[in-house]
């Protein structure tokens, strides 16, 4: 394997790790806004509540992703598996 290979090897995975972590930041980014807005508006400056929906939407979220999360990693392993194999 030569550096080119291995960079597009590492190019795939940076990529890979971005579309499987992207939808689980969105959410956790709009939940955070929503909550702060909602904080703003009605003063209520509570510390911890901002912890506990986020962690329940993140937590939902990962439960509605995963089938997403787990064909895209299926599908980088047989890549490299295949990479592997025709060397």
């Amino acid at each position: 394997m030569n550096s080119s290979e291995v960079l597009d090897v590492a190019r795939e995975a940076i990529w890979l790790v971005l579309q499987i972590s992207g939808p689980i930041m969105i959410v956790g980014l709009v939940v955070g806004l929503a909550i702060a807005l909602l904080q703003a508006l009605t003063q209520v400056q509570e510390m911890t509540l901002v912890f506990v929906p986020k962690i329940i939407a993140i937590f939902v979220a990962l439960l509605v992703f995963m089938p997403l999360m787990g064909a895209l990693l299926g599908g980088f392993m047989t890549h490299i598996a295949d990479r592997v194999s025709a060397m």
